[in-house]
């Protein structure tokens, strides 16, 4: 679908401030025109979501073309920006833990709320939202390779979300904390991107008290969104419902911490999480998931139930108590055959593969495994990167015993583990 070629505006006044240039101009590397003003999310989903920008790989031109909208979008609020060159952070896109990862550099898009109250201000709530897809579907696509996979659900929603979030928290009473909104790159690659930022804050993250990941949001229509990481904090029991009475969203909660969206890499941290997600659809993951299927009244409730959850976080004098390790749990994936329990970080090392942590009660946390081990062989295989890791568990069955071989600060050590049955897994 091409919605562009009817709708494109000249680019007005701030385009020039995501560079710190003068006001005014065309769009910046040949990206396609618009109008920066904030509307209704589903301007910001039909933007990120057409053809045109040929389903914003990572790396890709189409995917730096949302990235200036993105940018484009916050300088108009008067956000400041959070990255090393102006809203724009950054990042190396090869990785060690995925092979698919295109050479070169992406870049998150990270702008700042300052918050008003002298003593909070320095402490900071995240909130984010993945920018990047699967280009023409090559890599991850459960449809059609070789189509553009436009992505409006997965993920212009959540982005649409957290940028009408922004526009209603910037134009009422200042939050008490700072909120850092953040649109990543790099997620569908293995949370390349947030991984980097985990490394890289803006803010630090001992002074982050909490992170709120939107991944695809687009299709609440008659049905629950799901809500992960309940049980990450005992405080959630009580935030999200209040946030939500005003708005009637049905909810079905989750406890699991760990998944496959951004907000695993701040939970590896030891941060708070909520995972906000309308659930998987035939349109995932496939050249389908166009901007015509997005329920735009249901968007908007999530984008303000978002608001209400920031604002609440941003405006409370104590922090939340964390609950760590709480569940491995892919909510896109089969849940059978062998299962370990570990949770990897997507931060590139030479050989092997990076723990971000371990699940309580699994067997790599009863073998002794924890965050910042990488582990280099399971049973006859060498695992040096996330898949080969993957086909070596693959190989086994619940029950086996099986040898680990890992690293920790530089000295490699050798443990015996049990496997368990995925299907049993903690939730």
């Amino acid at each position: 679908m091409r919605h562009l070629s009817a709708v494109c505006f000249a680019l007005a006044a701030c385009a020039g401030a995501v560079r710190g240039q003068e006001a005014g101009g065309a769009a910046g590397d040949g990206c396609p025109a618009y109008e920066p003003r904030l509307g209704t999310p589903m301007e910001t989903v039909r933007y990120l979501a057409d053809d045109v920008l040929g389903g914003r790989f990572s790396g890709s031109a189409g995917e730096r073309c949302a990235g200036e909208y993105i940018a484009t979008m916050f300088a108009s609020l008067g956000l400041e920006p959070g990255g090393e060159d102006g809203f724009f952070q950054e990042l190396p896109l090869a990785s060690a833990a995925q092979p698919h990862a295109p050479p070169g550099r992406g870049r998150n898009v990270i702008a700042i709320l300052r918050g008003s109250d002298p003593e909070l201000r320095g402490s900071a709530v995240v909130v984010g939202a993945h920018y990047d897809h699967l280009g023409l579907g090559e890599f991850g696509s459960t449809g059609e390779a070789g189509e553009i996979h436009n992505g409006a659900d997965d993920n212009a929603s959540g982005v649409a979300a957290i940028l009408a979030a922004a526009r209603a928290l910037r134009g009422g009473p200042r939050p008490a904390r700072s909120i850092v909104f953040i649109a990543f790159t790099g997620e569908e690659l293995g949370l390349i991107g947030s991984a980097w930022y985990a490394n890289h804050p803006a803010m630090p993250l001992e002074e982050t008290v909490a992170m709120v990941n939107l991944d695809m949001v687009g299709r609440l229509e008659d049905g629950e969104m799901i809500v992960y990481g309940m049980g990450t904090a005992p405080e959630w029991a009580e935030i999200v419902p209040a946030a939500n009475a005003d708005l009637g969203i049905p909810l079905a909660w989750e406890e699991a911490g760990f998944g496959p969206s951004d907000h695993t890499s701040f939970y590896a941290n030891d941060i708070p999480v909520l995972h906000f997600f309308t659930n998987v659809h035939s349109d995932y993951h496939r050249h389908t998931d166009d901007a015509h299927k997005i329920d735009a009244p249901g968007l908007g409730r999530v984008a303000r139930l978002t608001e209400n959850v920031l604002r609440t976080l941003a405006n409370r004098e104590e922090r939340l108590a964390v609950i760590p390790g709480v569940g491995e749990r892919d909510q896109r994936a089969g849940g059978y055959g062998a299962w370990l329990g570990t949770v990897p970080d997507f931060t590139p090392v030479d050989f092997g593969v990076l723990l971000a942590g371990v699940t309580e009660g699994s067997p790599a946390a009863d073998g002794g495994l924890a965050r910042g081990d990488i582990l280099v062989g399971l049973g006859d295989h060498e695992t040096g990167d996330l898949q080969a890791f993957t086909d070596a568990l693959s190989a086994h069955r619940p029950g086996d015993e099986v040898v680990l071989r890992y690293l920790r600060d530089g000295d490699e050590h050798v443990i015996t583990v049990r496997l368990g049955d995925r299907a049993d897994r903690p939730q």
